[in-house]
């Protein structure tokens, strides 16, 4: 019920194998110790009675350190959001720095919200590099050179007091949409974050899929080009030098400034700058160069691309498509949906969210096992 938010009790009944009785039973004493509440709600048109944890239950921590912002939100283990706030942050500034920033903003969400600090359940953190899934390490990342070799759920988790589990955050950006975003309903997806640097959330039968050493997803390093310019990882011509906002603004800095950012360039595109939507476009036939090969591995049902990028819609969502179904193979191809996130600039925070409410002992989220965690009908954060 963390996760689907709210259940009749003939669901509770059915996903649990208990009988009706025993599940009233359960219900009652539950709504009676203050640990659910039951409102009346109808079911294939009957009348019927919906259980969900209690708005002052507990509550959960999303932190999500982006590579020019830090965003927090609270919410409850009833799936509403009580606080959020996302600020500037230089996330190329030392570790420290930025931990600093994040143990201060999340002491004075909660201060906001007037909830009892011994009531948080978990913190998700999200982090834009590879973690290494056994040790908890963020690996060596030249986004991050400041990071490299930390422990950020550590060291979070010695300045706050509570459980903190960390993800990057693509992955944690297919987690929202997954649950709450775009991603509903399908259990093969890939989340596309093109940002400082390209990469990939992706999801396999339901799972979020990190590989061995944590670096599964990492789409913006597929070569495009040998002879082509050189990435940040060393090598030549890969899908990110053609997409990342890094390389792809000096593209118009002669025509359009130095202070130009991606956000801006989908506006102008948007608003009929040829140059932008020229820039946009190649953009999106790059993208659907990674997405086509992303087909022809794994065959995921849908793509959802998140970040600034998505705001552009069919300007971006077009060329992917057309990508794809020139280099994808036709039966692969077809079956894939191209859409933009739900959740915009809010997925990661969310996924993180969603990762702190999966690690309170409910392996459901991720298996879909329980009916509403990914049903068009699974309540959202709000």
């Amino acid at each position: 019920m963390r996760l689907a938010g709210s259940l009749t009790q003939a669901e509770i009944a059915r996903t649990t194998g208990l009988s009706a009785a025993t599940v009233s039973n359960i219900v009652r004493e539950l709504k009676d110790g203050g640990t659910v509440e039951v409102t009346p709600t109808s079911a294939g048109g009957r009348r019927a009675r919906s259980v969900s944890l209690s708005g002052d239950a507990g509550i959960v921590i999303g932190v999500d350190f982006g590579h020019t912002h830090l965003r927090v939100a609270i919410g409850n283990l009833a799936h509403q959001v009580l606080a959020e706030e996302s600020e500037p942050l230089d996330v190329d500034a030392s570790s420290t720095q930025g931990f600093d920033r994040a143990e201060e903003l999340v002491n004075r969400l909660i201060a906001a919200t007037g909830v009892d600090r011994s009531k948080v359940a978990g913190v998700g953190l999200g982090v834009p590099g590879p973690i290494d899934v056994e040790s908890g390490t963020l690996g060596s990342t030249s986004i991050l050179p400041g990071w490299s070799g930390t422990k950020p759920a550590e060291e979070l988790r010695e300045r706050l007091g509570v459980p903190v589990h960390v993800d990057n955050d693509a992955n944690l950006g297919a987690l929202g949409e997954l649950v709450w975003g775009s991603g509903r309903g399908v259990r093969d997806l890939a989340y596309i974050k093109v940002a400082s640097g390209v990469g990939a959330g992706l999801v396999i039968n339901g799972k979020i899929y990190r590989g061995p050493g944590g670096t599964a997803g990492e789409i913006g390093h597929i070569t495009l080009d040998e002879s082509g310019p050189v990435c940040r990882c060393g090598n030549r011509g890969c899908l990110e030098t053609f997409t990342a906002a890094r390389y792809v603004l000096p593209l118009l800095q002669s025509s359009h400034g130095t202070d130009l950012t991606m956000e801006g360039v989908v506006r102008l595109a948007r608003d009929g700058d040829p140059g932008c939507r020229r820039v946009i476009a190649d953009v999106g036939r790059h993208i659907g160069s990674g997405v086509a090969n992303l087909c022809n591995l794994l065959n995921p049902s849908r793509v959802v691309l998140g970040g600034d990028l998505a705001e552009a819609g069919e300007l971006v969502l077009g060329p992917i498509r057309e990508s794809v179904g020139r280099y994808a193979i036709p039966s692969a191809a077809r079956q894939l949906s191209v859409l933009p996130g739900a959740l915009g600039g809010r997925a990661e925070v969310l996924g993180a969210l969603a990762l702190a409410l999966s690690e309170m002992g409910d392996s459901t989220l991720l298996d879909g096992s329980v009916t509403g965690g990914l049903s068009a009908a699974a309540p959202a954060f709000t």
